[in-house]
């Protein structure tokens, strides 16, 4: 995707009043980037999930998708490791049956394995301006608290010492059978988020938690590209 389509993603959503962007096209947005997501597709009906998930592959996804709707696996709006079509139609009849199921489409999108999962963003400091950050991710990572920032812009040697500073670096090594975690790519999506923040003055935040590590690679499952209040020129 061009940076032109990345400026029409974000005026559309400010068109349309948004304040923040679906799940589906934050990750547009991080794609055209370079920063690796999930293999993923929207749909808006059965057929459409069915013909998605055949195409990618199981296990798949499902999730609700629609901006605003945050925090949806506390809301049972995702289903996991759905193994065939029998367990694709059931989550979407249980999706369906959600109040919340009118005001958004599906998201159908490969199930990513890994037991490491980091967190990376950007938030727009009042003082110092787009601000990368990089930490443990998951569900604990409000609880542990463990980040590193940088102000962008970011550049490698940068994005290698933040990896360095988090309490849990050792995360990214080669433990326990696993392979050293691809710290280039990683460094490249520091970069990359940096990058956004000092070329988009409408993106006020980006939450990519959890960022996967599948074998040594990072892979963005979950995405959130949150917009200033103010409108596009």
């Amino acid at each position: 995707m061009s940076r032109p389509k990345v400026r029409a993603i974000l005026s559309a959503a400010r068109r349309h009043k948004q304040n923040s962007l679906s799940e589906y096209e934050s990750k547009r947005l991080l794609s055209a980037y370079g920063i690796p997501v999930v293999q993923e597709a929207i749909v808006h009906d059965w057929d459409g999930a069915r013909q998605a998930a055949s195409d990618i592959g199981y296990p798949v996804v499902m999730k609700l998708c629609a901006a605003g709707i945050t925090h949806k696996t506390e809301r049972n709006l995702v289903a996991v490791s759905l193994r065939d079509e029998a367990d694709l139609k059931q989550a979407f009849r249980d999706l369906d049956r959600k109040t919340e199921r009118s005001a958004g489409d599906l998201l159908v999108q490969k199930m990513v394995k890994g037991v490491r999962e980091v967190a990376i963003g950007m938030t727009r400091d009042p003082q110092f301006g787009p601000c990368v950050m990089f930490g443990l991710g998951g569900i604990f990572t409000e609880v542990l608290h463990d980040v590193s920032f940088r102000v962008a812009p970011v550049d490698m040697q940068d994005a290698l010492e933040m990896m360095r500073e988090i309490r849990g670096h050792a995360i990214l090594d080669a433990i326990r059978g696993l392979e050293a975690a691809d710290r280039k790519t990683l460094g490249e999506s520091l970069i990359a988020l940096g990058n956004i923040g000092l070329e988009n003055e409408v993106v006020q935040e980006i939450d990519v938690n959890p960022l996967i590590i599948c074998e040594s690679q990072p892979v963005a499952v979950d995405a959130l590209v949150v917009l200033k209040n103010s409108e596009i020129d």
